[in-house]
């Protein structure tokens, strides 16, 4: 019926042509009105008619139907009530009387105001102007719109934009007459033009998608966009659009209401109503708002900021009346227009009271109307939403956007609202509201706080919804009368316990900064985005800025902003700088928003794969070219001779400097003459040449491995370095530094105590080296080490084979590389490059697809597929020496610079005709035996590995594995030939020499086996270390450590309690702080030996590995050091985890943080935290791992820091052991443009195939959306190597925590179009209508403007959702939601590389993204989705996706358990870190029983 309306009363013949091309045909056919061609017109506008018309029709097919007409009078009949329809005879009164009460005329255009008279009533108004009580009612006082504006400290309402308060009738002299119509291009005839929308046509040219075999594919027409309403900018032919349905009888119109009795405050004798200033206020309820056309429509939604007319009919009640029936009330109709809205707060705490403001009354609302119920609740639910997430963001500053989505999808509205939950489409929906009433609070709060508007949660919000930001400022329309009462958290965080030294470091640095950042004037200049308030504010021209502004005449060297346009006052009391005790108050957003967003997001989301210019590596030679001293030089003493060379045995034990423009300090290690006077240097850098940059002390020094030979005659002068060795007393130091000097700086005196790598940032004690007696006058333990490393990186041979000689060749029985020992028989690696197996790649084919059915498919240009294994190297070549040998030359002489080996190769199970199905089953150290051959050179082998018979073993295949990663078994020969298996050759088992290397020799079977391994040295029983574990999390880091052996973890931190349950439920002897770990270490530092719990607290000399992961979001998004930045900095949980390190003293430290850790502030937070760490004598360094190396089907890159104590072996970074895809495996850092590397030799190679999503979690059972069963079994046995690994030895199997996120009806139905192709995303989803579980359907996806960017589709379909596409600013009327395909998506995928990967199914053959605290489809990680179930992954398969065992426990509700799990440590990380600290160890240990064995 309302369609009809459209077609009928808006539109003319030509019109109805637009719409309906066929019926021009038919019309325009030889006989119109042939029986054919009026049935065809009947199909076509059926549907589009009037009721009337409708029932005309009805009537003459039931008169048919029973006889009572016949066909030719019944088609007659017809053709005449068509006739009638199309506007070819003038339509009866009904019709006529229609019109006029939705605001048209007769030939559909609605009447401008000087003609709504008749269009609106006429007889109402008519009675308005004669009634008496008006005039008198409110002759006596001011108009809202002649009044002044009130001076309330938060006061800006939605009005109109024009200067002048528009009024609803020209009769009041005292209101001035509306201007609207003018700005609105109305017709001064009184017709005003409806505007179709822009028919943009495009010129489709032939490309390659379009051709085929040269010939141009037939492209369809261009498709224009659906009409939309030009007031209230709804779709005309949307089926949810609705129309007023008309006031009742004994309706009042506004001026007559306002007089009414029942609304007075006073009684008949009381003469104050006049007196009054502000308007009079009152109460509606039963209210509808609605357009000049009838359209019911949102107040909210731009509408009136836009001069769009908007009235409402209600019953009108007294202020007082809180009761929301209409019994009592006032029959009110056509109120307005409104000329503003506005919001007063929340009545209660949980209702908000809206209002109206015309041009004679302020109103709040109460109750809609029936009909207007639907979307006065979507007013209510952005309000009420916008209090939850200002609430929730001001508590919860570090929260992400899943964090919000569990606060919005766990909170239940209150009573009385019209709606029953909150989803994420219901944030999405209100975005642009939330983020303008963010940008509010932000306005009002103090100087001194962080802006909301820049957390992580709100900047990926802004990203995901398209977010205008300063929209709110420019526009200066809505806002809040009383602001919001949100009762701020002051508890803030707890400020940071921390010891003397870790705090003046801290200090002393930011006092440093602070001074320098005043002197450079306060920072790097800002731009201006263009968009928000502060930035299209002008200069004013008269201020000191602008004054010296070139524009204005002055010289510009000051650089600085209009003052005005800073620092400006607004009446409303929300501006951006308030006036408090005489001084101007900085507010936290008196900058742009857009430019505050985007530095927070550059600062916190650096590229991590951006090639950045690296610095050169200083060279201290460089001291060679300064210039020469003039002094005479002469030697003191008797010299020594040696070797031809005449040395001075006066070696000073002091450094000397060439100090004149490039500080470079050296050691003298030798002194002697060689026609001139010579010495030789071993160098020192200096702080600022390590990665501690500015950071450092200024008199520290640092030994490096670099020496060279100079002339004397270089040296500038003198100076004293001391050593700075630990006390014997150390460990029981800590906290008892009160100075960070170590020495008095006297301009002569350095010293140093650590010896620097600069590749890999290692700080370490430096090694004991004693010259031999012969060595004395020349030792430079530089040159020992430099040469010991370049000897070992050179292959050599020994022990040739004399019974195997030929004449080209010349064989050995061991060789060496890197320190390591090679004989025949053995097992190496090699690069995947050394030998082929054949070609195993799988590619992925793209499908054509119908792009009207998948409109978004398009987006999917790129071939690469987030988490796939496509580009995964294949781990390193498997094979046995046969041979070691040399070429001869043509002496006869053996070539000893290229040494060749023969292997046999092994395959892997992938390596067979099996492919990665056979790897998938088999175990991950599992090869076959091959006869096949291979030469290689020497330096191609990575490093060795054990690869036994099966048969031959003494113990389990599982025990055998279980002792390191390097061994291998096989139990099978493959023929390639044959593609088959066969049992492995006697040669195979029995290839080993016994008795030499290193005795890791096999013999012959079993017997010889067993003899092997008991010559083989026992392994060094390790001690546990007892371990605190700060912020702990569940236990990931711990787990790892103990599956590895190293630690005992005694005591536990985690303030949490769902985390610090499960880290109870695991590890039951472990003493678990539920605390705040200031609290804790200020109890210990004050003598306390317990808590107020009774718990027993860890004292000084108790701890002997320290490890956590300090949360460090707390100063994300700072740019600049000022005092606010250096409050953040010392009371963060950084500083205090710091502060641990340096009063417990342990043996060893790890710090585990995120990857940007080590970019954070221009590496600020890495430098101070390694600068802390040397100072208090650790030997210390950083270093960025890939998770899914060490054997999880998951990307997680981390920072890591190590640090040993004086006296013990820094740990080095282990290597790889799985291959991962190279994308994800960038893991140097670049600090002050120099790019580190961790020590790793491997790159992105590793010994073993990456572990995939199949081997993860295909045996887990089927379960669907929201499955909440804590327990059920496995039903089924494990599949694959990781599974078995996973499950453990569990005598009765019992699968826990696989349960998943009930996700909305929405979410559901989207994740039930996910196609299950690998690669499959939101791109893939159809466009259409789909019935939800609720049962409720939802919409097709208009695409309703044409896209700069991409064009049209190849059918000629339109691919733009909103006018932003076109290069407009976005249009609020062009939000669409309850779609299949989220509105979001395509409105900002432009700018965010299409969204690739939201909504995004896992690939069987894949691996996760970073398993995340709320999996959420479009959240950060919105790959969630099950490869082949509809719904988002378990906390069972997220928990197996970062390593844990399935025993394994969580603590809490669904959510809390994803938590526990996307925050935890991947305990096969830890494990590999774990066995290198255990390796240090047992080197210490090892060492200390051979010095006791020589004494």
């Amino acid at each position: 019926m309302f369609i009809a309306c459209r077609v009928i009363l808006m539109c003319n013949v030509n019109d109805v042509y637009v719409h309906f091309p066929r019926l021009q045909v038919l019309d325009e056919g030889g006989d119109s009105l042939s029986d054919e061609c009026v049935k065809e017109k009947l199909r076509l506008l059926q549907e589009f008619l009037l009721t009337d018309t409708q029932d005309q029709l009805k009537i003459l097919e039931d008169k048919l139907k029973s006889s009572e007409l016949s066909t030719e009078v019944y088609m007659s009949e017809v053709k005449a009530v068509l006739k009638k329809a199309l506007g070819v005879v003038k339509e009866d009164e009904g019709v006529e009387q229609n019109r006029h009460l939705n605001g048209f005329s007769e030939n559909g255009s609605h009447k401008d105001e000087g003609e709504q008279e008749g269009a609106m009533d006429t007889q109402e108004e008519g009675d308005a102007i004669k009634s008496p009580s008006a005039p008198k009612g409110r002759g006596g006082r001011r108009s809202k719109a002649d009044s002044e504006p009130k001076k309330s400290p938060a006061s800006t309402r939605v009005t109109r934009n024009s200067g002048k308060q528009p009024t609803i009738l020209s009769m009041f002299s005292r209101v001035p007459k509306r201007k609207s119509d003018e700005l609105n291009g109305e017709a001064t005839n009184g017709e005003a033009e409806v505007k179709p929308e822009e028919d943009i046509t495009e010129e489709v040219r032939p490309d390659t998608e379009n051709t085929t075999n040269g010939k141009i594919k037939p492209v369809s027409a261009a498709k224009t966009p659906p009409p939309k309403c030009p007031d209230c900018r709804q779709y005309l032919d949307d089926s949810d659009l609705k129309f007023f349905q008309g006031d009742p009888d004994d309706a009042l119109d506004e001026p007559e209401m306002l007089t009414d009795e029942r609304l007075s405050l006073f009684d008949a004798n009381e003469d104050g109503f006049e007196s009054y200033e502000d308007l009079p206020q009152h109460k509606i309820t039963n209210f509808s708002v609605y357009d000049k056309r009838g359209h019911l429509c949102p107040f909210d939604s731009g509408l009136i900021e836009k001069n769009v007319e908007l009235y409402f009919s209600c019953a009108v009640k007294p202020i007082y009346d809180d009761n929301p029936c209409m019994d009592g009330g006032v029959p009110a109709k056509k109120l307005g227009p409104i000329n503003a809205w506005w919001i007063t707060g929340f009545d209660g705490g949980e209702k908000a009271l809206i209002g109206f403001t015309t041009a004679f009354a302020d109103y709040i609302l109460m109750d809609p109307s029936e009909e207007y119920s639907p979307i006065f609740a979507l007013m209510q639910e952005k309000i009420y939403m916008s209090k939850i997430v200002v609430e929730f963001l001001q508590k919860n500053q570090d929260a992400t956007y899943e964090d919000l989505l569990n606060k919005i999808e766990t909170t239940v509205p209150p009573a009385g609202l019209n709606f029953n939950r909150f989803t994420e489409d219901t944030l999405l929906r209100h975005a642009q509201f939330v983020v303008e009433q963010m940008e509010s609070y932000d306005e009002a709060g103090d100087s001194d706080e962080q802006p909301i508007i820049i957390t992580p949660c709100m900047r990926d919000l802004i990203k995901l919804a398209g977010v205008t930001l300063g929209k709110r400022r420019a526009a200066r329309r809505q806002a809040i009368r009383h602001p919001t009462k949100i009762e701020k958290d002051n508890k803030g965080p707890t400020k940071a316990t921390t010891t003397k030294l870790v705090y003046l470091i801290f200090d002393t640095f930011f006092s440093d900064q602070i001074d320098q950042n005043n002197k450079d004037g306060g920072g790097v200049k800002r731009h201006r985005c263009g968009v928000c308030e502060v930035c299209q504010a002008p200069d004013c021209g008269k201020c000191s800025a602008c004054k010296d502004m070139i524009k204005f005449g002055g010289s510009g060297r000051s650089k600085q902003a209009c003052q005005k346009r800073r620092y400006f006052i607004q009446l409303s009391g929300l501006g951006f700088v308030c006036r408090n005790k005489a001084k101007w108050v900085y507010c936290p957003l008196s900058r742009c928003p857009n430019l505050a967003v985007k530095e927070a997001e550059d600062d916190e989301n650096m590229d991590e794969e951006e090639v950045l210019p690296v610095k050169e590596t200083k060279k201290m030679s460089q001291a060679k070219k300064k210039k020469q001293t003039k002094n005479k030089i002469s030697w003191v003493g008797e010299p020594i001779k040696v070797c031809d060379r005449s040395y001075n045995k006066n070696l000073d034990t002091v450094c000397l400097s060439a100090l004149q423009h490039f500080p470079c300090d050296y050691r003298i290690t030798a002194l002697w003459e060689d026609g001139e006077k010579m010495f030789h240097a071993h160098w020192f850098c200096r702080g600022t040449d390590t990665v501690l940059g500015e950071s450092s002390d200024p008199l520290e020094l640092f030994l490096v491995d670099e020496c060279e030979d100079m002339q004397l005659s270089f040296v500038h002068g003198k100076v004293n370095v001391l050593y700075k060795a630990p006390s014997e007393n150390w460990f029981m130091e800590g906290g008892m530094d009160d100075d960070i000097k170590v020495i008095e700086d006297d301009g002569k005196s350095f010293f140093y105590q650590l010896l620097y790598d600069g590749d890999c940032a290692r700080f370490e004690s430096p090694p004991k080296v004693t010259p031999s007696e012969d060595s004395k006058y020349k030792f430079c333990a530089s040159c020992v080490r430099n040469k010991e490393r370049g000897v070992q990186e050179v292959p050599s041979v020994y022990e040739p084979l004399e019974d195997e000689e030929s004449d080209s060749k010349v064989f050995y029985g061991l060789a060496t590389l890197k320190g390591e020992q090679y004989r025949v028989g053995d097992s190496v690696y090699l690069p995947p490059e050394a030998f082929n197996f054949g070609p195993v790649k799988r590619s992925h084919r793209k499908d054509c697809v119908d792009e009207d059915l998948h409109p978004e498919y398009y987006r999917k240009s790129s071939d690469y597929i987030k988490g796939s294994n496509l580009d995964a190297p294949q781990p390193f070549r498997v094979g046995r020496i046969k041979e070691i040998f040399c070429n001869r030359r043509c002496d006869g002489k053996p070539d000893r610079m290229e040494i060749k080996l023969r292997l046999y190769k092994f395959y892997r199970p992938e390596n067979t005709h099996k492919g990665p199905k056979g790897a998938y089953h088999s175990d991950i150290n599992q090869l076959y035996w091959s006869d096949e051959e291979a030469t290689v050179n020497m330096a191609e082998v990575l490093g060795r590995c054990q690869v036994e018979y099966a048969e031959d073993l003494v113990e389990s295949v599982q025990d055998y594995s279980s002792k390191g990663p390097d061994r291998f078994y096989f139990l099978e020969a493959y023929n390639a030939k044959t593609r088959s298996f066969e049992d492995p050759p006697n040669h195979a088992r029995s290839a080993v020499h016994k008795g030499k290397g290193k005795g890791k020799g096999k013999g012959k079977g079993k017997a010889a086996s067993q003899e092997s391994q008991d010559q083989e040295p026992q392994e060094t029983t390790v001690p546990k270390l007892r371990t605190l574990d700060v912020f702990s999390g569940c236990g990931g880091l711990s787990e790892g450590f103990h599956q590895a052996g190293i630690s005992e973890t005694n005591w536990a931190i985690e303030m949490w309690d769902p985390a610090a349950q499960a880290f109870r439920l695991n590890n039951p002897g472990t003493t678990v702080f539920t605390e705040d770990c200031n609290v804790l270490l200020k109890l210990v530092m004050s003598g306390e030996k317990t808590n107020s719990l009774g718990q027993k607290l860890p004292q000084k000399g108790d701890v002997e590995m320290l490890c956590g992961g300090p949360p460090c979001q707390g100063f994300s998004g700072m740019n600049r050091f000022n005092s606010r930045t250096y409050s953040k900095f010392k009371n963060s949980l950084v500083v205090s985890y710091l502060s641990y390190c340096d009063y417990y003293r342990p043996k060893f430290f790890l710090l585990e943080n995120v990857r940007n850790f080590v970019s954070f502030k221009r590496s600020m937070v890495l430098k101070l935290t390694l600068r802390c760490l040397v100072r208090m004598g650790y030997q210390c360094t950083f270093g960025v791992l890939q998770a899914g190396q060490y054997g999880v089907a998951q990307t997680r890159r981390r920072a890591i820091i190590l640090a040993a104590a004086p006296g013990e072996k820094l740990p080095r970074f282990p290597e790889p052991l799985h291959v991962f895809a190279p994308r994800a495996c960038s893991l140097s850092v670049v600090v002050d443009e120099k790019r580190y590397v961790s020590n790793v030799t491997r790159g992105n190679g590793g010994i073993y195939r990456t572990i995939t999503v199949r081997d993860t979690m295909s045996d887990l059972p089927e379960i669907r959306n929201g499955a909440a069963a804590l327990e059920i079994s496995y039903n089924g046995e494990p599949q694959s190597w990781f599974q078995r690994h996973i499950r453990g030895s569990q005598y009765q199997p019992i699968l826990r925590d696989h349960i998943c996120k009930d996700m909305s009806a929405l979410v559901a139905a989207r994740m039930r179009h996910i196609p299950l192709a690998p690669g499959s995303d939101w791109r893939d989803l159809p466009n259409i209508e789909v019935r939800l579980r609720d049962g409720t359907t939802t919409k097709k996806l208009r695409y309703t403007h044409s896209d700069k960017k991409n064009g049209r589709s190849g059918t000629g379909a339109l691919r733009g959702v909103c006018s932003c596409a076109e290069g407009k600013p976005c249009d609020p009327a062009d939000r669409q939601f309850n779609t299949l395909i989220p509105w979001c998506l395509p409105h900002t995928g432009n700018r965010h590389n299409h969204w690739a990967g939201l909504y995004g199914r896992l690939e069987w053959d894949g691996f996760f993204s970073t398993t995340v605290t709320n999996p959420e489809p479009m959240g950060k990680q919105g790959r969630v989705l099950h490869p082949e179930q509809h719904r988002v992954v378990s906390v069972r398969e997220c928990a197996r996706s970062q390593g844990f065992p399935d025993t394994y426990r969580f603590f809490g509700n669904v959510l809390d358990k994803h938590r526990q799990v996307g925050n935890a440590v991947p305990p096969p990380l830890s494990k590999a870190i774990g066995l290198e600290i255990k390796k240090c160890v047992q080197g210490k240990m090892e060492n200390q029983e051979k010095m006791e064995a020589c004494n």
